[in-house]
């Protein structure tokens, strides 16, 4: 069903790195959205209303909120599409997360207004009437969501959408809401116990909980979050391929939507090749990482020794110490400066994000003594660097 819609209204639908494909998948999803919650609201509310049910008809505003949740997604998609312009040279691409954050506020909302409901029947509680064809029709309404659920979360994974992925999550706690109130509904038709309160309750708190996870996932990307060790990988691979780069380090990556990204990097390059054939090096990579991975990437150069056997084996030495006190460390910009009564070593040394200043500065020192007992004349003078890319 899902590639039956996807190939009918979706023009090019295998071309996701599009704006204009990724925009018409946002569409889709928002009609079919907007279309199946209020069928699912006008049919709970009848049923609720019939017979008296708090979480049942909670449940059929939850499935109003849901079709607001599409109206906004469809906005927020149509926005995000919007091309790059002066007043904002980097694109629109972020709308897609404030989207999805109102969505989240929704989801918050509607648990709120579910909990304060659920509590009333706890301390006021109502005859509650049983009636298969009525709880028939809400076991249809959860394979519905189901569906739902399984449609919007194959949609955002195939156009890496935020807000899609959170109108999956939304749909998610649906199938829960409706199938604890069916829970409830047989619960006290074959015990005569009125549980309703107590199960909104529940099912409250977790729709709450469920809005505060995906605020929480869509403020990351706005706030900037580590790099993805695969695409890290993907980047440094590329860019050390080219003869001429020794290494990389320092890779940033500013994300202004799920396909809009600008990059930095650091590219150490040989100290004796000329300026003018390494800058052409660099800009070579530039526009190939461009057209290859969609990436705006600027690339800093680092001229490091790569023909002086003492330099290079005085930084396997302090790679060494630094990898035996801390397994996650690295270091990077090494070189060395000689005179008669000293010889500074000068790197920077990267250590994992965890560190508190305190065990900043017991490894600072630790690795300053171990070096020092190798030769007494050595002096360190070492940047401490934190890695943008995310800890395993």
């Amino acid at each position: 069903m899902t590639e039956l819609l996807v190939k009918r209204f979706v023009k090019d639908y295998e071309n996701t790195e599009n704006a204009n494909v990724r925009t018409n998948y946002g569409i889709l999803s928002s009609l079919v959205g907007i279309a199946c919650n209020v069928i699912l609201f006008l049919t709970k509310l009848f049923i609720g209303m019939i017979i008296n049910s708090i979480s049942v008809m909670a449940d059929a505003f939850n499935n109003l909120s849901d079709a607001a949740s599409s109206i906004i997604s469809f906005i927020g998609v149509k926005l995000a599409g919007r091309p790059a312009d002066k007043e904002h040279p980097f694109g629109h691409g972020r709308f897609e997360y404030i989207a999805a954050l109102a969505v989240a506020f929704i989801i918050l909302q509607v648990g709120f207004q579910l909990f304060q409901g659920a509590l009333n029947k706890v301390l006021h509680p109502e005859e509650l009437s049983f009636n298969p064809v009525l709880v028939g029709i809400l076991v249809l309404s959860v394979l519905l969501k189901v569906w739902m659920s399984m449609f919007n979360r194959k949609l955002g994974k195939r156009i890496n959408s935020t807000v899609m992925l959170a109108t999956s999550a939304d749909s998610r706690n649906d199938v829960i809401v409706t199938s604890a109130t069916i829970i409830s509904t047989l619960f006290v038709a074959f015990t005569g116990i009125n549980i309703d309160g107590y199960i909104g309750l529940l099912v409250s708190l977790f729709v709450m909980l469920s809005g505060f996870n995906i605020a929480k996932d869509t403020l990351e990307p706005l706030l900037g979050q580590a790099i993805e060790r695969e695409v890290y990988k993907k980047i440094t691979d590329m860019v050390e391929s080219y003869e001429g780069i020794c290494g990389t380090h320092d890779l940033i990556i500013h994300n202004y939507g799920p396909t809009h990204h600008m990059a930095t990097i650091h590219a150490e390059v040989p100290n004796n090749i000329g300026f003018e054939h390494a800058h052409e090096t660099i800009d070579r990579i530039e526009r190939d990482v461009l057209a290859k991975l969609d990436i705006f990437l600027v690339i800093h150069m680092d001229p490091i020794e790569v023909n002086d056997k003492t330099v290079a084996e005085k930084k396997e030495m302090v790679l060494r110490i630094v990898k035996n006190l801390e397994e996650k460390a690295t270091i990077h910009d090494f070189r060395i400066v000689s005179g008669e009564l000293q010889i500074n070593l000068i790197f920077d040394l990267v250590i994992p994000y965890s560190y508190s200043k305190e065990e900043e500065q017991k490894l600072l020192s630790r690795v300053i003594e171990e070096i020092r007992t190798q030769d007494s004349r050595y002096q360190c003078i070492i940047t401490l660097d934190k890695s943008f890319v995310a800890e395993e």
